[in-house]
This record gives structure tokens, sequence and C-alpha cells, in this order.
């Protein structure tokens, strides 16, 4: 009996279980993907035009990535805490929203329903921030894998709810607001005494690499899966029973992934695991020097090497810093030698948020993400009218498929990042290069139109702008710290709705008015002239239709070149970071 105790014990205590609780808390957290389901509702309900609809857009983009908030909560709080205050968030935002759709509240002002949806919607970063802390922290050398896998989840959250309301089968429209302010705070509450550092770097396993391409597995067959549910469900008429069945097989995937903590823990042979080092060797404490003096003496060698160490092959590289750290440790253990106190980190260290902001290489990582992310966030809140532009009539098709490449880039990209930076240890953001160019061909064919070109283009887009999601809070966690990476997180997603509210918001719409009006003076000249034109626009509730590759060709080629500037600064940045990396990894290939 005290034997099994222990196991429990083992068992709610084993990082996988908390990784594997985090990877469910994400898969309803994708609240933000599931507005475009919902404003149909809402616009029909409550007699809005496109444009009141579109500032609720503004608003539910704002509340999915400012998050400043939740990561000063996260430093201060338990994440326990943190997710409590996210599901109070969701559940008191959406499901006021719900109240007024359905008549049972008055109806409220337009700000006031902004207000709403920001708050409803911002409870997801409470829930992505939690996830992501304690998946870094639990798996410190893991972390590309662990936030490509949780953001990938975050993704396919509005697929999977999809499926759910599917099952439901209501004939409530609005029935779908309430599931989603009662949903995520469900399982967020349910799950989150669980979320919390476990000291999980105590807990490497022999056995790491085949749970993590167990996990990668189910990731691709999720996504398979929920493709071609997709597809069948749309192209034919399926009955609840079938409906029943594939939400059935839904759940069993998702449930798949809890066999690896509960087959350490209660397994036979259950072996004692290892320690996961948080710093390399040299950076490890020396018995002559108290701590602080040690951290200081750490960062001080970067200042007191000579210049051709950086030169030298790795190994060499770093048998130089460990003696000059000795020497300098000795040193200042004997008193000969004075530690001066420095006032900012150095890259590797913890940064708190305003030190890493008078750093360029924060910089670099926020307007990479601003151009790269903000590209791509301008497609995916475009792929209606883009693909309405072409003459395609299903339009929702594309949103399911770009949804399902997003969420394949996020966890490729953090699978292939961290092969770049354990197997070779060089910078992660050559990955992040990478995607963007991918990110660019995408929006030429965009641009081209040429028949197909939706098709490949929802693709590459969908895997490039998924990817970012996976390299930069890892790589963000790698150069600044882990001790404030919720702060830093937070800040850097900023530039997702910045990027968007740019590209989206002034170029693509302008560009997109723009022709849409020569095309109705074309079709009617006699009504686009002087006073006539005036009251004819300002009697139009519904904005103007474009058809044609020219609607989004110049915003198309705008995008692929701010991808080409975001590619630059990511091999700017690797050029700058090679040294942090080849200390942070290099060891490990030795």
């Amino acid at each position: 009996m005290v034997r099994l105790k222990e196991r429990f014990s083992l068992f709610f205590n084993n990082r996988w279980l908390v990784f594997v609780a985090a990877m469910w808390i994400q898969s309803f957290a994708g609240i933000g993907y599931l507005f475009g389901s919902i404003s149909p509702i809402i616009k029909s309900s409550l007699n809005y035009n496109q444009k009141q609809i579109a500032r609720l857009g503004v608003a539910k983009d704002l509340g999915d990535s400012v998050g400043f908030l939740a990561g000063t909560l996260s430093e201060i709080l338990p994440l326990w805490a943190a997710l409590l205050v996210g599901a109070v968030q969701n559940f008191i935002g959406y499901g006021w929203v719900w109240l007024i759709v359905t008549g049972r509240s008055p109806t409220l002002p337009l700000w006031v329903m902004c207000l709403l949806i920001f708050i409803g919607t911002n409870g997801e970063t409470y829930f992505n921030t939690a996830a992501l802390v304690s998946g870094v922290q639990n798996f410190p050398k893991s972390r590309g894998p662990v936030v490509g896998i949780l953001k990938g989840f975050a993704g396919l959250g509005g697929a999977i709810m999809t499926q759910i309301y599917a099952l439901i089968h209501s004939p409530d429209h609005a029935s779908l607001i309430f599931m989603i302010a009662v949903g995520p705070a469900m399982v967020a509450i349910a799950l989150m005494f669980i979320i919390r550092p476990v000291g999980g770097h105590r807990q490497v396993r022999p056995s790491d690499g085949f749970s993590f391409s167990l996990i990668y597995s189910i990731c691709l067959i999720l996504a398979s899966y929920l493709m071609g549910v997709m597809l069948v469900q749309d192209l034919i008429d399926v009955s609840h029973t079938v409906t029943t069945i594939f939400t059935g097989i839904l759940f069993v995937l998702l449930l798949i992934p809890v066999a690896i903590p509960i087959s350490l823990t209660f397994s036979q042979e259950t072996r004692v695991p290892s320690e996961e080092a948080l710093l390399s060797e040299s950076q490890k404490q020396d018995p002559g020097v108290s701590g602080h003096d040690q951290e200081i003496i750490f960062s001080e060698v970067e200042d007191e090497k000579p210049k051709d160490v950086d030169l030298l092959p790795a190994l060499e590289r770093q048998k130089r810093i460990a003696q000059l750290q000795a020497k300098l440790a000795q040193a200042a253990a004997e008193g000969a030698v004075r530690v001066k106190r420095r006032r900012t980190p150095h890259r590797g260290e913890d940064f708190t948020l305003m030190q890493a902001l008078i750093k360029a290489d924060f910089w670099i990582i926020f307007f990479s993400l601003l151009f790269g992310s903000g590209s791509g966030l301008t497609v995916i809140d475009n792929l209606g009218q883009m693909s309405q532009s072409l003459g395609y009539d299903n339009t929702h098709v594309f949103v399911s498929m770009i949804s399902i490449w997003n969420f394949l880039g996020r966890v490729g990209g953090g699978y292939f990042s961290e092969i770049i930076v354990r197997d070779h240890a060089y910078p992660r953001h050559a990955a992040m290069a990478v995607a963007q160019v991918v990110m660019a061909f995408g929006h030429f064919f965009f641009a081209m139109g040429w028949p197909g070109a939706m098709y490949i283009g929802t693709l590459l887009v969908g895997l490039g702008y998924g990817a970012h999601w996976a390299i930069v809070p890892a790589a963000a966690s790698e150069l600044f710290g882990l001790k404030n990476f919720g702060a830093l997180y937070n800040f850097l997603t900023i530039a997702n709705p910045a990027g968007s509210l740019i590209f989206s918001g002034v170029i693509a719409s302008s560009i997109y008015d723009s022709e849409a009006e020569k095309q109705a003076q074309q079709r009617h000249p006699g009504q686009w002239n002087g006073a006539s034109f005036l009251s004819s626009f300002l009697a139009v509730d519904e904005p103007l239709k474009c058809e044609g590759a020219i609607c989004f060709f110049y915003t198309s080629l705008i995008l692929c070149g701010l991808c080409i500037v975001a590619s630059i600064l990511s091999m700017i940045l690797v050029y700058r970071t090679k040294t942090v990396y080849t200390s942070l990894y290099g060891k490990s290939r030795t």
C-alpha cells in the first residue's frame, strides 16, 4: 500500500504528466481561431455591419496577443493561479457575449462588446503562458520540441472544438459561443494543479527520445485525422452517429499520450532518472566561490577573454574559457582580484524585461517576428476574401487547411530547430530564416494567382507561420533566460497583432478597396462621379467586392518582400549569437 502511494506521488510529479496536461489545455485554448465561426452569429443577432465585425476582430487579435498581465502574474503567482485567472476571464468575456446574443442580457454599445471579446480572448494568454513556462522549465534541454508541440495544439484548438460542437448538433448556433465560454475554462480548472515546475531536469531517462517520437507520431496522426474528417463532413452529409464515432476517435487520440507518464511510473522496471544539467560544465559552481561571485565571474569572462578565442574550434574554445574562469575564481577566492559588479547580464543568462529591451538581439527577434508572423496573420485574416477573389466558393476549406498546416509548422519548426541546436550547436534562428523564405514563396504564389496557387500558398504560408511560434519562444528562453520567460514571451507576441494591424488593416484593405472601386467604376461608370459616388458609397453597408488576382497582387508582393527582410534579420541574429549556442550546446556534442 505504501509503495502504491509512492508510485502515485511519482506519477503526479512526473514531468511528462505535466507536459501532457499542458497539451490538453492547449487543445482547448485556441479561442481566437473560432472567431470566424461565431462572427456571423453576432452579426445577424445584433444587426452589425462588416466594419463593426472587423472592430470586434481587432479586439480579438489584441486579446489573443497582449499578455503583459499574464506574463507578470506568472512570475508572482503560482501557475495554477494564473490558469484560474485566465479561466475566469474566458468565462466572463464570452459568457456575457452569449447572454447578449441570445437576448438574455440587454444589448451593449460596440465598444463594450469589443471589451468583452478582448477580455474573453485574453484568457488564452494565461493558458499559453502557464503551459509554456512549465514546459521549458521541466524540459530545459528540449525547448524546441516542447514549445512546438504545445503551440501546435493551441493552433489545433479551433478544429478540435469545432468537431465537439458538431457532436452537440445544436440548432441554436449561439451555443458555440457558450461552449467557447465554458469549455476552455472547465479544462483549465480541472488541470490547473498539475501544471507546475516539478524539477524536470532531474527526471531525464534514456526513453525520453522514444517518448518524444511517440508524441510527434500522435501529432501527425491527429493532424491527418482532423483534415480527413473535415473533408468528409464538408463533402458528405454524415449522420449524427458517424459524427459521434469521429469525435470519440478524436478523444482517444488526445488521451493516448498519458500512457507515457503511466508507463514510466508504474512499469515494473522503473529506472532511476538521471539529472539534466541546466548549465554547461563551465558554468557550474566552484566550491571556493560564493554563488553571487561565481555568476559574476562567469559573465566577466566575456569581458576578459582574448578576441581570438572565438575563432578557435568549439572544444578548444571551451577549454580556454574554462581555464580563464578557474583563474578568475581562484583569484577572487584569495582576494587577489576584486570582482566587479555588473548591472546587466550577458546572453544566455537571466534577463528581466527591462534589461532585454535595451539589447539589440531582442529587437531583432521582435522585428523579424513582426515582418514574418505579421504577414502570415494577414493571410489568415483575409483568406476568405482571397479565395473568393480567385473564384473559390467553398472558402472555409482553405481556413481549415491553413489551421492544419499551421499546426504542422509549429510541430515541425520545433523538431528541426532542435536538430540544428542539439546536433550542430548552431543558432535556432537559422530555422526561422528558412521558414521565412518558405513564406516568401507562398506569398509569391498568392500574388500570381495561378490555378492551384491557393492550395500551394496556403500550405507554404501555414507551415512558415506556424514555425515562428515554435522557434521564437525557445530562442528567447535560450538567449534571455528562463526566470522571466513569461514576461519576455508575452512582449514578443505583441509583434503579431502589430503586424496584422499594419499589413492587413492598412495595406491589404486599402489596396483591396482601391481595386474594388476601379472594378465598380468599370461596371457602372455613370454612378461614380462626384456627389453621386459619395452618396452611393456612404449608402452601402457591405464592403465592395473585388474579383481576380489583382485584388491581392500588390499586397502579396509586399508581404513577400517583408518575409525576405525578416529572413535577413534572422540571419543577422544567427551571426551575432553563434558563440552563445556553442557555449550552451557545444558541450553536449563532445
